[in-house]
């Protein structure tokens, strides 16, 4: 993946991090609750106010119109023409809340005479069915409440109306009033346009505050996460002052007390760890003198093996072998103690790839036992004897616990060179696999004491981490094991993090110098 796409890859999750941060979630939620509110009490306050307003203008239509209509009906002949009941209807209809009137009545020659206050605007046709159906519909009752008004609410044209009706008694005629209810609309608008902004300043209100709050809550709460990125990096002083007697304030204490509890295990630890690495190494050194000495009496009574009795021979050639084991063993030793102190130094080195592998094969008689397959022309910037330690515990490795020929292969992967050390054994089982690299690990128990240290692959990894490379195991499709050593073409050691109190750096940049081995 390029610079590029995971600096978007990075910016993706920030912005995601961002839309489900606490900061957010809290906000929303405040929002939320305020919105539902808001609507919960500004719907309650409308529906309340646009029942009292309609309720008020129709009874005050209904009213006047009932009464108009009683008054003016005393007024009529008994036998009433249609000129009447056109004068009556305009008589009606001159009131203050202007409101139009048909009169119907039933005349004694069968006629039907309809008087129209507005025949333009308000005719009979207009009356609903069922309303008319209901004026005439006789009550059960006394004589005062033969007949009773009603009233229901249309829409003309788009605009409401209410139209009410009732029958005066005694044989009079049958009156329908119709009033605009435009007024009360246009009022209820208002209303409603003014509970909308209110509940809009009451949500903006509301996410204010809630800002405000979080910003209040959530500021303990990024010094403990910047304490606790500080914690993590290693400064294991980071303190946080504490402040109130609340919630915070308790979580603010067990942090303090949680980060001195671990600097002091840190620096046990630590110490412990310095001690353990200089016994190492000044055991080390200590068994170098005396291995030297032995060793060269070795080497002299191996030159004289021939001359010595047959009895005591085999047990000369025990003493050789384990003296150069144990030598192997004691170098190796001062080899990881260099590398846990940091004092491990590269010389780097134009080298050859191709060649390096066939030297480190000559050197140690491998020729007939390993197959290179290497293109000549592969330069890499490295430590050639560091290189040497790694392609000699790999190779080795091969030729020891797999089977022959083991083939090593070098490609080219971008800014990388590809070691490829591959044998015919049975493999690496694969419970064994997360730790062939571990020190002093064997993979079979029962044979603890065998003719390796368990240290080779360890500090093949080291010297690979040194060049700021790698190895990886993994068993070949056909059987047989497979490491493969990544360096890049020129060897840039990594900056390694410590623990926190260590005064050893396990990865040290630089080289002028060689150590010896």
């Amino acid at each position: 993946m390029s610079d590029a796409a995971e600096a978007r890859v990075r910016g993706w999750l920030r912005r995601l991090l961002r839309l489900t941060s606490l900061r957010l979630r809290l906000v929303t939620v405040f929002a939320v609750v305020a919105l539902v509110a808001a609507v919960s009490v500004s719907g309650i306050a409308y529906w309340l106010n646009r029942d009292a307003v309609l309720t008020r203008a129709q009874n005050a239509a209904l009213r006047d119109f009932r009464d108009s209509l009683g008054d003016q009906a005393s007024a009529l002949p008994e036998a009433p023409s249609c000129d009447d009941l056109r004068g009556m209807a305009h008589d009606v209809a001159n009131n203050t809340l202007n409101y139009l009137v048909v009169l119907v009545s039933d005349g004694d020659d069968g006629l039907i005479c309809t008087a129209e206050s507005n025949p333009s605007a308000f005719r009979l046709e207009t009356i609903p069915d069922s309303l008319m159906d209901a004026v005439r519909e006789p009550r059960e009752g006394d004589g005062s409440t033969t007949y009773h008004m009603y009233w229901q609410r249309i829409t003309l044209n788009g605009d409401p109306y209410l139209i009410g009706g009732g029958q005066v008694m005694d044989g009079g005629p049958t009156g329908y009033m119709l009033a605009s209810l435009a007024p009360e609309r246009d009022d209820l608008n208002s209303l409603a346009w003014s509970l909308g902004i209110a509940t809009a300043l009451a949500v903006i209100g509301s996410v204010l505050l809630a800002q405000a709050a979080a910003t209040m809550v959530l500021r303990p709460v990024q010094r403990l996460s910047d304490a606790a990125q500080r914690l993590g990096d290693g400064e294991l002083d980071t303190r946080l002052q504490v402040r109130g007697a609340d919630e915070l304030a308790e979580l603010t204490r067990s942090f303090n007390h949680a980060a001195a509890s671990l600097e002091r295990r840190v620096q046990d630890l630590s110490a412990r760890e310095a001690a353990s690495r200089r016994f190492v190494a000044d055991m080390s050194h200590e068994l170098r003198t005396p291995m030297t000495a032995i060793t060269a009496m070795t080497e002299v009574l191996e030159d004289e093996v021939d001359n010595l009795d047959p009895m005591i021979a085999p047990a000369v050639q025990l003493v050789v072998s384990e003296t150069r084991r144990l030598n192997d063993l004691v170098e190796n030793l001062m080899e990881v103690t260099r590398f846990d102190a940091g004092t491990a130094r590269m010389v780097l080195d134009e080298v050859d790839m191709a060649d390096q592998v066939t030297a480190c094969i000559d050197a140690r008689a491998w020729l007939d036992a390993v197959h290179v397959d290497a293109p000549r022309g592969v330069l890499a910037l490295l430590d050639p004897r560091r290189l040497d330690v790694i392609l000699a515990n790999l190779i080795g490795n091969a030729l020891k616990h797999g089977g022959s020929p083991v083939r090593v292969t070098i490609t080219e992967e971008g800014s990388d060179v590809l070691v490829e050390v591959a044998d015919h054994g049975p493999g690496i089982p694969e419970e064994v696999l997360p730790h062939v690299f571990d020190r002093f690990y064997k993979a079979s128990a029962s044979r603890p004491r065998s003719d390796g240290s368990g240290l080779g692959l360890s500090i093949a990894l080291e010297n690979a981490h040194l060049h700021g490379g790698d190895i990886a195991a993994r068993n070949g499709p056909d059987g047989g094991a497979v490491f493969t050593l990544r360096l890049p073409r020129e060897a840039s050691p990594p900056e390694e993090e410590q623990l926190p109190g260590s005064d050893s750096g396990r990865r040290a940049a630089g080289t002028t110098e060689r150590d010896a081995r």
